[in-house]
């Protein structure tokens, strides 16, 4: 058991993505809404993807470009990657767990509020 267990891990570290990335997590802003402009920064490159994100008016653009910048560090510092090579090749964003909150409503009532979160991820590489 603990062999094939072995054998597995050093499988999964084989095949593991060795481009900068990073994650914002429990970001209070609901998935659908960062999905939007993670939408329109997908396959741009790094400077064209931070120029939209400062001149977006949507409120997810402020962390996605949090995480971008962090993304590109992480290239930087860690992978020896220069920032003017680099193109957001993957972006997501997934749901985290959501808030549960309560609205009193008439008669004695309560109506259930959903504030949801999510995790934001960004995937750099390097032009070919």
């Amino acid at each position: 058991m603990a062999k094939n267990m072995r054998e597995k891990t050093a499988r999964i570290a084989e095949n593991k993505d060795r481009r900068p990335r990073a994650v914002a997590k429990h970001v209070r802003i609901s998935p659908y809404k960062v999905r939007i402009v993670l939408d329109i920064i997908r396959g741009k490159s790094y400077a064209q993807a931070v120029a939209i994100l400062e001149n977006t008016p949507k409120s997810a653009s402020d962390p996605i470009k949090k995480v971008l910048m962090s993304a590109a560090a992480n290239a930087e510092n860690n992978l020896g990657m220069n920032k003017d090579n680099l193109f957001v090749a993957a972006c997501y964003a997934d749901q985290g767990p959501t808030l549960k909150r309560v609205m009193p409503r008439a008669q004695g009532r309560a109506f259930r509020i959903l504030k949801r979160t999510s995790h934001i991820t960004v995937v750099l590489d390097a032009k070919a």
